[in-house]
């Protein structure tokens, strides 16, 4: 029986930050409340991308704000720091996807 092999953990357990999304970790499911965002009202201080605890808010220069909603569990941060009310939580049963 050939013996098994793990992968080694780094000095000091510091492991890489992840830069992929993995599908076997998604927790957007959980969400009974989806943010959506006023693009009008929106005025890209980016409060809510940096206080997300999931990293699911997205920027883009040119698209402004989104979320990754595959991740994203509907905890209202992102609304409760916006500071121009841009942000809404709205039921995910008023959603057809």
């Amino acid at each position: 029986m050939p013996k098994k092999s793990y992968p080694e953990v780094p000095f000091a357990a510091i492991v890489p930050c992840p830069t992929v999304e993995n599908d076997k970790m998604v927790t957007g499911n959980w969400r009974s409340l989806r943010p959506v965002v006023d693009m009008e009202a929106c005025t890209s201080c980016k409060t809510c991308w940096l206080m997300c605890p999931d990293a699911s808010v997205n920027f883009d220069e040119a698209e402004g704000i989104s979320f990754n909603l595959k991740y994203c569990k509907g905890c209202g941060i992102c609304s409760s720091v916006c500071p121009v009310e841009a942000i809404r939580r709205v039921p995910e049963l008023d959603f057809t996807d």
